[in-house]
């Protein structure tokens, strides 16, 4: 591959930030973050800032790809991927592991490492293990180089649901009931740790949610409505994660909102509701991404029932210690009390994506909301804060 054509370091001292904008990744959410990456792309202000886009295959080489948005869309019902994307099926793009030096590095076999500049933060638009979880965030540490969103404790406590209800619930946020199966407890006596799950269908009813306790964007979970369909729906959670969570179902609404890292602290947007969907049995992954099942922006709220969930929102926010955003989601049981399921502190984000539709219904557009990002993530420093 040539090298001509590649991001050259500015001689200016005034230079503008250099923004990496990393995604794809190791996990099952790869292609959705290609699709997050290209709707990133095409938002960021190419007169405030540079942009170097750096893709990471499914195998975790880190790639050099053209800054082309267009190639990034879904097509066909299929996802895109970094392979496609990439400049060479060789070449690896390298980050620093010297605090004191920024530069990036690309290098083919056969060619001389080409200096790219260096960077000055980096946006990670990856989701799920291996970038979301505070994996990538540890790295950014050691190379010193600031970067969009959570630290490495909140993001992995943001990707690993069972310890994020732990946290939840020592704060006093009311979380439903759940149950987790460790990988080991499977292993050791998997007819015990089946029973286990039967018992609580015993006590809290049908239908259950099987899910990997580490994964998003819907992806390896399954309603279970009886007893027939749960070895297959473990087998499915299993697969994405040997770590899984059992969630009872809760009776209500789902509502979800977002939270913003502004100057003077977190802030809530206006809630969304997600309506069940027409043609899915639940929010899924085709329901969220392939079919686009519209949510309601803004939720069909009370003027109270607002302000309390954007209030637990920044709540569950500072008790994770979240940086940058969050997306809370909860359910507005029927009883009118206010349950958090999760948050996500990588959300989707592409502008069909509710977290930005709900910033954009409380008044902040897409690119207004990309600029707030890497300026919250540009006045802090990495290390301990």
């Amino acid at each position: 591959m040539s090298t001509e054509n590649l991001p050259q370091s500015p001689d200016s001292p005034s230079r503008k930030p250099r923004v990496a904008v990393v995604f794809g990744g190791r996990s099952s959410e790869h292609g959705i973050s290609v699709v997050t990456a290209g709707a990133v792309l095409k938002a960021i202000d190419r007169t405030r800032y540079d942009v170097l886009p750096i893709g990471i295959t499914q195998d975790g080489r880190w790639a050099l790809t053209a800054d082309e948005p267009e190639r990034m869309a879904i097509a066909e019902r299929r996802m895109p991927s970094v392979d496609q994307l990439a400049e060479s099926t060789e070449g690896a793009v390298v980050l620093p592991v010297d605090p004191a030096d920024r530069e990036v590095v690309y290098s083919e076999p056969g060619s001389v490492p080409k200096a790219l500049g260096e960077v000055d933060v980096v946006f990670p638009v990856l989701h799920g293990p291996y970038g979301e979880d505070g994996t990538l965030q540890g790295l950014l540490e050691l190379s010193g180089i600031p970067y969009v969103g959570s630290g490495v404790l909140s993001s992995a406590v943001g990707q690993d649901k069972e310890y994020m209800k732990r946290v939840f619930t020592s704060f006093g946020l009311k979380v439903g009931p759940y149950l987790v199966i460790r990988p080991r407890e499977w292993a050791r006596d998997e007819a015990a740790a089946r029973k286990r799950i039967v018992d609580f269908a015993g006590e809290h009813g049908w239908p259950l949610f099987v899910k990997p306790a580490r994964a998003g964007s819907s992806i390896g979970i399954t309603k279970v409505d009886d007893l027939s369909g749960l070895d297959d729906a473990v087998a499915e959670a299993r697969r994405h994660d040997p770590k899984i969570l059992v969630e009872a179902t809760l009776r209500g609404r789902e509502i979800e909102c977002g939270v913003l890292e502004f100057e003077d602290g977190p802030r809530a947007s206006l809630p969304a509701e997600i309506p069940p969907p027409d043609t899915h049995a639940y929010y899924d992954f085709e329901a969220k991404y392939i079919d686009s099942t519209p949510g309601m922006v803004p939720a069909p709220l009370t003027d109270e029932e607002t302000a309390e969930v954007r209030r637990l929102a920044v709540e569950a926010f500072d008790a994770a210690s979240c940086e940058g955003l969050v997306r809370a989601d909860f359910f507005l049981t029927e009883d009118g009390e206010f349950v958090i399921n999760e948050i996500n502190t990588m959300p989707g984000f592409t502008p069909i994506s509710m977290y930005p539709q709900m910033w954009q219904a409380t008044g902040v557009s897409y690119q207004e909301l990309v600029d707030l990002l890497i300026q919250a993530a540009l006045r802090r420093s990495t290390g301990l804060r």
